[in-house]
């Protein structure tokens, strides 16, 4: 996700402006245009990061007190739930690191001992560990909510004990992506070393990052090994297994719609639920797609960065702060997502948030909109599969008293 979550060099020289030497190595042997890109963006990633956490911030949490409303409680809502809670957290965490070393002390500005204190350097420390963490939770998340979502269409819940039986299993799943990608990274948080620098002007003494010097022909074994291990993990496994699993989720709904239109003949209203159950696994496909289009490009420059001589220097560090603002969005975009393609979710949102009268009973049913949304979501699977189940028994039924006629 993020550059300083990648490696601990690229978080000490966090972006090619950060270091005045890198920029006069980088702008000889890069042909400079990409120098002049990363400087010039460089000058408002800090204001543009900030404005887009604050904005992930309030929408993750819109987000979280939605998917948590009881009749909001299905497999995949629980795991968008904590991915929300992941991408909350990674925020948080970039916040003032942007403030300080991109705001308070601009991107072009030398090494100081207020930039580069021994405290402001922990926190980077801190912050490139929890954000490398909280990434790797966020994308394996993500190839779980295709795994759920494609096994649900697959053989789908036919009972309420059922439903909650995989509700279960999957708050089993998430513990175990949330424990596992923090012990899995262990190796990558010790690799992670302050140093102490003296200032040649003042004397002063600054603390920087250990140079790892990926890229080069000195690199140690240890540092190749984390950054594969990394680049495997948390990058190119979860994105093949993503584009796997979301083929077949495509693959697997287009099927579904063709033989209940052709099987059951729907009718009006039952092609309306089959159009509501279409747009959810969209929408997660829509999220899938973001995670790919995100992780994927990252983990080949990763792997480029430890392979091609001087790739990590030349190219990666220049393009850090667009990745960097990209994993933003992606975890900042996914309400808009959810308002735009979730009838259930924009409706539970507008009733939590938008409505500021007591809602009427309906004359016709007797329940208000709270109940409609709570008897959906707790029967929804059940009666749609009812649904289907007696238009299926009709057809039948219907077949068996042609063929009677005709016989007699």
């Amino acid at each position: 996700m993020f550059k300083s979550a990648d490696y601990s060099y690229c978080a000490y020289r966090f972006s090619a402006a950060n270091c005045e030497e890198v920029m006069k190595e980088n702008q000889s042997a890069s042909g400079g245009d990409l120098l002049v890109f990363a400087q010039t963006y460089a000058a408002y990633h800090g204001y543009i990061s900030i404005f887009v956490c604050i904005f992930g911030i309030v929408t993750n949490v819109f987000n979280i007190t939605v998917l948590t409303r009881k009749h909001m409680r299905t497999p995949v809502n629980l795991i968008l739930t904590w991915l929300a809670v992941s991408d909350i957290i990674t925020m948080l965490s970039y916040l003032p690191f942007a403030m300080h070393f991109y705001c308070i002390y601009p991107a072009d500005a030398n090494k100081s001992t207020e930039k580069n204190s021994e405290g402001w350097m922990l926190y980077m420390i801190f912050h490139i560990n929890l954000a490398a963490t909280t990434h790797t939770v966020s994308i394996w998340l993500c190839v779980m909510l295709a795994i759920v979502r494609y096994l649900h269409i697959r053989s789908p819940t036919k009972a309420n004990s059922m439903r909650l039986q995989r509700i279960k299993q999957s708050r089993y799943g998430i513990l175990f992506i949330y424990v596992s990608s923090a012990l899995i990274l262990v190796p990558n948080y010790m690799s992670n070393k302050l140093l102490p620098d003296v200032l040649p002007d003042s004397n002063e003494t600054i603390y920087v990052l250990r140079d790892l010097n990926l890229g080069k022909n000195d690199t140690e074994t240890m540092v190749l090994i984390n950054v594969w291990i990394y680049a495997f993990t948390a990058k190119l496994v979860p994105c093949l297994l993503m584009l796997i699993f979301g083929s077949l989720l495509i693959y697997n709904i287009h099927v579904k719609i063709r033989q209940r239109r052709k099987i059951l003949q729907i009718s009006g209203a039952s092609s309306l639920r089959l159009s509501e159950h279409s747009r959810t696994t969209k929408m997660l496909l829509a999220v899938i797609i973001l995670f790919l289009l995100t992780e994927l490009p990252q983990g080949v420059l990763i792997i480029l960065s430890a392979c091609v001589e001087n790739f990590y220097d030349q190219v990666y560090l220049l393009l850090g702060d667009v990745m960097d603002i990209v994993a933003l969005v992606n975890n900042a975009v996914n309400f808009i997502l959810y308002c735009s393609m979730s009838t259930k979710f924009r409706e539970t949102f507008v009733h939590l948030f938008c409505n500021f009268h007591p809602l009427r009973r309906s004359e016709d049913s007797g329940y208000t909109l709270t109940d409609r949304l709570a008897k959906l979501d707790s029967h929804s699977n059940n009666n749609e599969n009812n649904h289907h189940l007696h238009l299926l028994q009709n057809h039948f039924r219907k077949l068996s008293a042609e063929h009677r006629i005709v016989r007699a």
